[in-house]
C-alpha cells in the first residue's frame, strides 16, 4: 500500500505594480501571495494543491503521515475537525486528489464522475470602471470568446452602478450573458460598512431584471437567510451566494429552506473537492444552479473546472480575468501555464493524471517567503 509520507507547505508573493484595487476591497493590493501544498508518498509520487492559507495546520501532519492518500473520506473527516477547531485547509485535501489521479494514472474530472473534461467560463470582472471603459473590457470579453460577463457592484451608489451596466448591455447587446455581484454577504476584516437590507436590494434586483441579468449575487448579509427567501420569491432574476459559506450543513440548510438558485461554493476555501460533491449533488437534487466561486488563483480554479465538470452540468464557471489589474499571469504566477478559454468560451480539461497542471518551480522559489 502507498503511504504518505510527508506534507509540505510553502509560501510564496508576487509584488503588483500597479496595484490591483478590488471592488469588494477598500484597500489597495500591492501584493498577491499564494500558499502551494505538496503530498509527498513512498512512491515519490506526489500531489500538490493550493488556494488558502492552511492556518492551523501546523501540529496536525502527524494525522496523515503513514496513511493511504486514497482514503480520501478518511482525510476529509480530519479536515473537517481540523477547520472547526483551527482553520480552513483544504488545499490539502486538493493536493489528494491530484494525488490520486496520478496514482491510478486518471484526471481528476474523470475520478469525481467522469460527465465531461469541459465547462463554459465567465469572465469575472474584479475592478470598477467607468461605463465606457467596462464597455470596452465588454467587447474585448467577448472578442476572446467569452459568453458570459459578471460586473461588480460597490460605486458607493447602486445607480451608478446600474449606470455602468447599461453602458455594457448597450454597447454588446445580448452577445453576453451579463451577471452582477453586490458583493453584501461578508466584509474585509477592516471594513465596517452595513450591507444592504431586503428593502435596500428589492429595486436594484427590479433594475436588473430590465437589464435581463442572469443571476444576483450576494445581495444580502450572508446570515440573512429570511432576507434571502423573501427575496427569491419576490423577483424572477436568480439570487446567487454561498462563496464563503463554511459549513456543508449551511448549504444544506439554504437549499432546504429556498434561498438560493445558484450556490457557489469555492473548493479551495470550504469542504475540498470531496465535501463539495455532496454540495453540488444536492444542488442538483433541488433543481439548483452548482457553479464555484474560484477566487483565490489558477491552481484553484482549475480545481473547481474538475470538480464543476466532471460531476455537475453548470452553464458557467468562474474565470477570474480582468487585465490588466488581474491578468492571467498574475493569477496563475505559480503554474508553468496559464489556465484559459478555447475560442468559444470552454475550459477544456486534458486527460492528464491528476490535475493536469505543473509548478513553475523557478519562480515559486523567487518568490518564497516565510
Amino acid at each position: 500500500m502507498t503511504k504518505i509520507t510527508g506534507i509540505e507547505i510553502t509560501t510564496h508573493r508576487l509584488p503588483l505594480d500597479p496595484p490591483f484595487r478590488a471592488s469588494w476591497d477598500t484597500q489597495p493590493r500591492k501584493h498577491f501571495d499564494a500558499c502551494i501544498v505538496r503530498v509527498h508518498t513512498d512512491e515519490g509520487v506526489t500531489g500538490v494543491g493550493s488556494g488558502d492559507f492552511m492556518v492551523g495546520f501546523q501540529g496536525h501532519e502527524h494525522l496523515f503521515i503513514g496513511q493511504d492518500p486514497l482514503a480520501i473520506e478518511r482525510h476529509y473527516r480530519i479536515l473537517a475537525n481540523i477547520q472547526f477547531h483551527y482553520g480552513r485547509c483544504w488545499p490539502l485535501d486538493l493536493a489528494l486528489w491530484d494525488l490520486a489521479g496520478k496514482l491510478t494514472k486518471q484526471p481528476v474530472w474523470k475520478l469525481v464522475g467522469g460527465l465531461s473534461n469541459k465547462v463554459r467560463a465567465y469572465a469575472s470582472s474584479g475592478t470598477l470602471r467607468a461605463p465606457n471603459e467596462l464597455a470596452d473590457a465588454a467587447e474585448r470579453y467577448l472578442g476572446e470568446g467569452f459568453k458570459a460577463l459578471k460586473i461588480r457592484f460597490h460605486r458607493g451608489d447602486w445607480r451608478a452602478d446600474i449606470k455602468a451596466l447599461e453602458a455594457v448591455r448597450a454597447r454588446v447587446g445580448n452577445k453576453l450573458d451579463l451577471m452582477v455581484d453586490c458583493n453584501q454577504g461578508w466584509r474585509m476584516s477592516w471594513d465596517q460598512y452595513k450591507p444592504w437590507t431586503l428593502k435596500e436590494a428589492i429595486p436594484v434586483a427590479r433594475e436588473l431584471e430590465k437589464l435581463e441579468v442572469f443571476w444576483m449575487e450576494e445581495p444580502l448579509f450572508r446570515s440573512d437567510r429570511d432576507g434571502m427567501k423573501r427575496l427569491r420569491q419576490m423577483v424572477d432574476i436568480r439570487i446567487a451566494g454561498g462563496e464563503m459559506t463554511r459549513e456543508l450543513y449551511e448549504f444544506r440548510d439554504l437549499m432546504v429552506d429556498g434561498c438560493l438558485d445558484v450556490i457557489q461554493p469555492d473548493a479551495a476555501l470550504v469542504g475540498g473537492i470531496t465535501g463539495l460533491r455532496r454540495v453540488a449533488l444536492m444542488a442538483e437534487e433541488h433543481n439548483l444552479i452548482f457553479t464555484p466561486h474560484t477566487w483565490t488563483n489558477g491552481m484553484g480554479v482549475v480545481a473547481n473546472a474538475h470538480l464543476t465538470a466532471g460531476l455537475v452540468e453548470a452553464p458557467y464557471l468562474e474565470m477570474p480575468y480582468d487585465p490588466p489589474e488581474w491578468s492571467l499571469d498574475r493569477r496563475d504566477f505559480m503554474m508553468e501555464k496559464p489556465l484559459g478559454v478555447d475560442k468559444d468560451g470552454w475550459v477544456v480539461l486534458s486527460d492528464a493524471p491528476g490535475m493536469g497542471y505543473s509548478l513553475d518551480e523557478e519562480r515559486l522559489a523567487a518568490t518564497r517567503i516565510g
